[in-house]
């Protein structure tokens, strides 16, 4: 039964207010492990019938699902873990809630404010832990000030950059009663183009024989990707995505030519570095996109370089840009899709050669073996809809749904741009429940899925229901990729015995099959959506087959030949 012994008429503890604050803002969902550092706030939420809290069974799955939910939705993501233990656990979801520019909020219980810096039970300064993997952390040490704190944390995750904050909650704090009034809906903010610098865009564009646009990062909303794919259509303009950024552009249009990933189409690549003029909208540019920065010069590319991102210190981190223009995603699509088309372009056939390039190298061809791999996403194709929601795990195996899959709309995919593992489960999870009409695909390998295969029971808890296709060599094909190229002949600590997955799905309340040749994938696939279950497609992939486009045996042979 919640304190009562100061309520007042306009009285409420921490916990109640904090409980207000989450509905004014408009989160109606979050993710948890509940713990004792937050009982006011878990108490709170009692009292809040439509508020829907989803009880995971681990902070790190918690975390991924509020992660996916915050690229899905477009709204931040919120997670509660309880401190120490669970903080910590929940801090790889930061991690890839800030390298991918998704809004999260992560709700920390904390020790009581008469307990800081003794080391008490499971006490950490999460202002010094956390500093690095979000745009902001802080502790609030009065109830008075929680309307304030939460106001900033929604618009600091939600305006310029998207990204995550975490907030401290020193659990006497929220036994703490006050008569704080609340604060207004919070209201995001983000620059937009200056006319200026669309008049020079254009001006640029037009001089161009070659222009290449990529386009990626956080912010995008459903409006803005229409707005860019009008601008793109009205230029005769080619478009890929940064890494894992599948669904800005319509698949099926004729504009998108191809995704700048770990493996990207070899003729993709040639057409970066032959255009004149590279038109980045909203990546960062990283690693993976650019090839480990290979893709231009640094800091000064040779082409013409035109930046567009809503963090003023990111335009110019890396490569110094012609034309640097800070804007959101909505606000820069809007008015390119308003500017003047370039007339008689200097590149016909350009866009049309580029699509079509990227066309031959989507079709699934299908290969050896007992199970081809190609072959089954080509069935997954069949039976996905346009709003089908796919989560990609970090892996070798991703190279099948991130070449073969394909998108149709805006806030269908979510993979993490982090490289972490453990992703896909969770995120299906949070993806099945944000979205319970909603078909859901989840992609992963064997290693991950073992990261985090518990949150499958979260699942059946709560009627999600999402099918894993779970990628099975018995191996960390990553690491043995890698271990392929620089010490052929000396594969170490990367074998995995794993267990059963189709007893193990099955325990948890799913649905289970077990495919080793490509004829029985349809039909098992089609029992596992009838199952109406969450539901694992454990597929016994040859280990030789390491990705779409070569085998370890090849990998071993080049290595070996290069050091002879």
């Amino acid at each position: 039964m919640p304190d009562t012994a100061h309520a007042g008429a306009n009285m409420r503890n921490g916990g109640q207010i904090l409980a207000d604050q989450l509905r004014l803002h408009g989160c109606d969902t979050a993710f948890c492990v509940a713990g004792e550092s937050y009982l006011e706030l878990l108490d709170a939420l009692y009292d809040h019938k439509d508020f829907k809290l989803f009880t995971c069974r681990n902070e790190t799955g918690a975390a991924n699902a509020a992660e996916a939910y915050g690229k899905l939705t477009g709204k931040p993501g919120v997670v509660m873990v309880t401190r120490g233990p669970g903080a910590c656990h929940g801090v790889i979801g930061l991690h890839t809630a800030h390298q991918d520019s998704t809004p999260l909020i992560m709700l920390i219980g904390q020790v009581a404010r008469d307990q800081f810096d003794r080391e008490a039970f499971q006490e950490i300064d999460y202002r010094r832990m956390l500093g690095q993997v979000t745009k902001w952390t802080a502790q609030i040490e009065s109830a008075d000030r929680i309307p304030e704190y939460l106001a900033r944390a929604f618009q600091t995750a939600m305006s310029g950059r998207p990204g995550p904050v975490a907030l401290a909650l020193p659990e006497d704090m929220l036994r703490e009663f006050t008569s704080a009034p609340d604060a207004a809906p919070y209201r995001y903010s983000r620059a937009a183009p200056a006319p200026a610098g669309m008049a020079e865009l254009r001006t640029m564009l037009g001089a161009a024989k070659k222009p290449l646009v990529v386009v990626g990062g956080g912010g995008w909303t459903p409006e803005a990707a229409a707005d860019i794919a009008a601008f793109a259509r009205a230029n005769d303009l080619p478009v890929s995505c940064s890494f894992r950024r599948l669904d800005i552009m319509d698949y099926a249009g004729p504009n998108f030519v191809g995704d700048l990933s770990t493996a990207p189409a070899p003729k993709l690549l040639q057409r970066v570095k032959e255009s004149d003029l590279l038109l980045v909208i909203g990546a960062r540019l990283g690693e993976i996109t650019t090839q480990g920065y290979a893709m231009m010069e640094s800091p000064k590319p040779s082409k013409q370089f035109i930046h567009v991102h809503a963090l003023a210190e990111e335009l110019g981190r890396v490569y110094q840009p012609n034309l640097a223009i800070q804007s959101g995603m909505a606000e820069f699509a809007a008015a390119a899709k308003a500017m003047q088309p370039v007339a008689n372009p200097a590149w016909a056939g350009w866009r049309k050669d580029a699509r079509a390039e990227f066309e031959a190298w989507a079709t699934p061809q299908p290969g050896d073996g007992e199970l081809d791999l190609a072959t089954c996403m080509l069935e997954i194709r069949k039976r996905a809809t346009p709003d089908t929601i796919v989560t990609v795990d970090a892996g070798n195996f991703s190279g099948w749904a991130m070449r073969y899959m394909q998108f149709h709309q805006l806030r269908t995919f979510a993979a993490p741009t982090s490289g972490a593992m453990g992703y896909a489960v969770p995120a299906a999870v949070g993806a099945a429940l944000a979205y319970p009409d909603r078909q859901v695909f989840g992609f992963v390998g064997d290693g991950g899925f073992m990261m985090t295969s518990q949150e499958l029971a979260t699942a059946k808890q709560y009627g999600g229901k999402p099918i894993i296709f779970l990628f099975d060599n018995g191996m960390y094909g990553t690491i043995r990729a890698h271990q392929a190229k620089r010490h052929p002949g000396r594969a170490i600590a990367i074998e995995l015995k794993n267990p059963d997955f189709q007893k193990l799905i099955e325990a948890y309340g799913g649905h289970g099959e077990t495919v080793r040749k490509t004829a029985e994938f349809g039909p098992a696939l089609d029992r596992a959506i009838a199952s109406g279950l969450p539901a694992v497609i454990c597929l016994k992939m040859d280990p030789n087959v390491i990705s779409t486009t070569t085998t370890l045996d090849k990998m071993e042979a080049a290595a070996k030949a290069s050091q002879a």
